[in-house]
């Protein structure tokens, strides 16, 4: 990918309990696709997408999809540390994945720290309120979505109500997040880059380069 094709990449990882629809979510948003049957995670997947935040501002957007298996979890943990953003979901037919959401979002923070992650909560499979299926409230859902200072969206991704709206929340608030000083760019880690200072890099390790050379060349 040509640097000058994006202004900023955002790393953004997927969390919840496995079977909530993580990467179906991902499915719909990058690919425009839903299957009914998706082979659960292993370990960590990676989907890629652009978003222009505002006329002229292209982010890459980099998805880590985690496995929601207690047994992976050693696995996922070494990915908080690299992600801006952090996409809790749970299901609204299943009230333990959103009482789980507080454990994911604790987890989170602890491995995060003194550094700090913009979430967005999303009650996914909203389809299901059709057919009886609805556990979780929305106004409980909201309620939960203030403790964290963090907006609150219902989408599903079997009929592509609101999947575009989550990921576009959440890019929108890492993007005011890094105007605004709340986040901010840091050597040595890729939750955030740019490409004006990627090339900046490369350019400057191919002055070291090319000055090395000449030097033994000289000697």
């Amino acid at each position: 990918m040509d640097l000058t094709l994006w202004n900023y990449q955002f790393r953004i990882i997927m969390l919840g309990d496995s079977t909530v629809g993580k990467s179906s979510m991902l499915k719909r948003y990058t690919e425009d696709r839903f299957l009914e049957c998706i082979n659960e995670t292993v370990g960590v997947d990676f989907y890629v997408h652009f978003l222009e935040v505002e006329p002229g501002m292209m982010v890459k957007l980099q998805f880590w999809d985690t496995a929601g298996q207690e047994r992976f979890r050693s696995v996922t943990r070494s990915y908080y540390r690299n992600s801006v953003g952090g996409m809790l979901v749970f299901d609204l037919g299943n009230r333990a994945s959103f009482e789980h959401v507080r454990e994911w979002y604790e987890e989170v923070c602890d491995h995060v720290m003194p550094h700090s992650m913009i979430f967005l909560l999303v009650g996914h499979k909203s389809d299901r309120e059709s057919d009886g299926e609805r556990t979780v409230s929305t106004v409980e859902a909201e309620k939960l979505a203030a403790q964290y200072g963090t907006p609150y969206v219902e989408a599903s991704s079997k009929t592509g109500e609101n999947i575009e709206r989550c990921f576009e929340v959440l890019t929108r608030r890492i993007y005011q997040g890094l105007l605004s000083g709340e986040v901010r760019m840091r050597e040595g880690w890729d939750g955030i880059k740019s490409s004006v200072l990627q090339a900046q890099q490369q350019l400057r390790s191919l002055q070291d380069t090319e000055q090395m050379q000449e030097k033994k060349t000289c000697c």
